[in-house]
């Protein structure tokens, strides 16, 4: 029987929360979805229009570096922890 208390508390603190969100909720403004051309092109760019940021080539070596220590650390932990264990 008490559970069935606990239960029927919990529905109704439920049902009491989710109706004070709903009625504190208020509309947030924010940007304007439609696009806008700023004067100049690119922000990221030099003014030569929209392209490559960065050094990509830099980007995916940092990236198969950082796979490769991730198996590396995967491996040594394996080896350390006895391998698997097959029952």
């Amino acid at each position: 029987m008490r559970s069935l208390d606990r239960r029927a508390g919990a529905a109704a603190a439920t049902t009491l929360a989710l109706a004070w969100l709903l009625t504190t909720a208020s509309s947030v403004l924010a940007a304007s979805p439609s696009p806008s051309a700023l004067p100049g092109g690119d922000p990221r760019s030099s003014g030569q229009g929209p392209g490559l940021v960065g050094d990509p080539l830099l980007a995916i070596v940092v990236v198969a570096l950082i796979a490769l220590l991730s198996l590396a650390a995967a491996l040594v932990y394996v080896r350390a922890t006895g391998g698997p264990r097959h029952p």
